[in-house]
This record gives C-alpha cells, sequence and structure tokens, in this order.
C-alpha cells in the first residue's frame, strides 16, 4: 500500500459552519487537512462544536489510511442531515492524531465561512495559487473547422496543478454559435462558472464553454471572458495547435 501524504496543520482563519439557520461550529482554531488537491477538510476542536446539534450515529466507514471514522447526525429542528459530522480515533500510525477533532461533510452543510466571506465547495488550500496575467498572444479557438474566437489580448490563468487556460473577451468571440445553458459548477478559487453549448455544422457540443460572470475578489479579471475545454475545441496559440487534455475542469 502506498503512504498517504498529510498536511494537518493550523489555520489562522476564522471559520464557521451553518445549518438549519444555526451555527453548528464556530472556530478560531480550526485545523487543515490536506490529503489531495481536491480532499480538504476543516477539523473542529470538539468545545467549538455546539453538540446539542448533534445525534450520536452507528454508521462508520473504514479507511485504509485514516482507520474507521465515528459518525453523528446534525439536526436542527425538523432539518436533518445524516452523518454529516465525522472523527477517527488515535489508532492509526501513519496518519495525524484527529482524536479531538471533528470534521464535516462540506456538501451536507447549508453555508461555510471564512472570516465573513462564503466560501464554496472545500477549503482553500494556502499551497494552491491562481494567476491571471494579461498577454498578447494570439489565441485561436475552432469547433470542426469554425472559428469560435480569437484575440491578440486574452488574459492567462495559470492554476496550481490545473491546465493553463484562456479566457476570451466577449467582443472576442463568435456569440452567435453559442447556447447559454442551465449549468454551473463551483470553484473555491473562482467561484461559481456559468456554461455555454456551442452550435456548429448541425451539431450541438453542450457545455463546451465556461465563465465567471462573478469571479470572487481574488479572481476579477476573468469576469465577462469565455474559456473554452482544450479537449473539446482546437486552440491555438500564436498558430502552434497546443495538445489535446485528457481532463476536463473549468
Amino acid at each position: 500500500m502506498a503512504k498517504q501524504k498529510w498536511i494537518f496543520e493550523p489555520s489562522q482563519r476564522w471559520v464557521r459552519v451553518e445549518f438549519g439557520g444555526e451555527v453548528i461550529a464556530d472556530s478560531k482554531n480550526v485545523m487543515l487537512m490536506i490529503e489531495s488537491q481536491y480532499e480538504l477538510h476543516y477539523y473542529f476542536p470538539i468545545d467549538d462544536v455546539k453538540s446539542e446539534f448533534l445525534v450520536e450515529s452507528d454508521f462508520s466507514e473504514p479507511s485504509k489510511y485514516k482507520g474507521d471514522s465515528k459518525h453523528w447526525t446534525v439536526k436542527v429542528g425538523d432539518k436533518v442531515a445524516e452523518n454529516a459530522v465525522f472523527t477517527y480515533a488515535d489508532d492509526a500510525k501513519n496518519r495525524p492524531d484527529l482524536s479531538n477533532y471533528v470534521a464535516f461533510a462540506w456538501d451536507k452543510m447549508d453555508h461555510w465561512y471564512e472570516e465573513t466571506e462564503e466560501v464554496f465547495l472545500h477549503p482553500r488550500s494556502p499551497y494552491h495559487r491562481v494567476d491571471t496575467l494579461k498577454s498578447s498572444r494570439n489565441i485561436r479557438v475552432e469547433l470542426d473547422g469554425v472559428i469560435i474566437a480569437e484575440t491578440d489580448q486574452p488574459y492567462i490563468l495559470f492554476e496550481t496543478n490545473t491546465r493553463t487556460r484562456y479566457y476570451i473577451a466577449e467582443e472576442d468571440v463568435n456569440t452567435e454559435y453559442l447556447t447559454p445553458t442551465d449549468h454551473h459548477t463551483i470553484c473555491p478559487y473562482k467561484g461559481v462558472a456559468s456554461y455555454w453549448s456551442v452550435n456548429v455544422n448541425g451539431k450541438t457540443y453542450e457545455n463546451a464553454i465556461w465563465g465567471y460572470p462573478q469571479p470572487i475578489p481574488e479572481t476579477p479579471k476573468i469576469q465577462g471572458h469565455y474559456s473554452f475545454y482544450n479537449k473539446k475545441f482546437d486552440i491555438y496559440i500564436d498558430g502552434e495547435l497546443e495538445a489535446k487534455s485528457r481532463t476536463v475542469s473549468a
């Protein structure tokens, strides 16, 4: 079995969790657990969690790295989140001692806050960086031989462990090929993404383009711009075709 890499360290952020109109956890002493790029949790000291809203559960889930979990259900009035709180006993040799802390299933809670700002999907890693740079590279985006966008003034977004993305202003996009959809995704580092399908040569490519109409304050430059899935489009950088990606992420 490969050895799991852990980062378990104090966070300087004031973190709160809301459910059913109540603050369930409120702490300035949370620990941040980073297991991978997409597996991040805040662990709260037990004293900073309101136990009156927790109901002990018989549910347990084994993990080859962390051991067996102990769970609680969150109950506020008639609103219930089954097995939404979990912790681990101090019986695993190769991971940090989690026995005095509890964590919450992020998507089972209503709201999460760092300081006074709401955060989405999972904690932001202090080791994850997003840089958005103005460029004069020529970016041309084609689909099935049709030019969908072309610009000499893109914003290029460099994100840790993520493929470089090119954001193109609306005036440089042939929006007559685009149809907005109801699909949305959430990024902790950029905000809520909206999507467009592309219709060319009688074919529809669903949710192939995305943008952030209201990005979080840390990434304001991409507001009003479009980006394109490299896996679906032919993207030319200064005339050179970019290699296709095996992954799809906004």
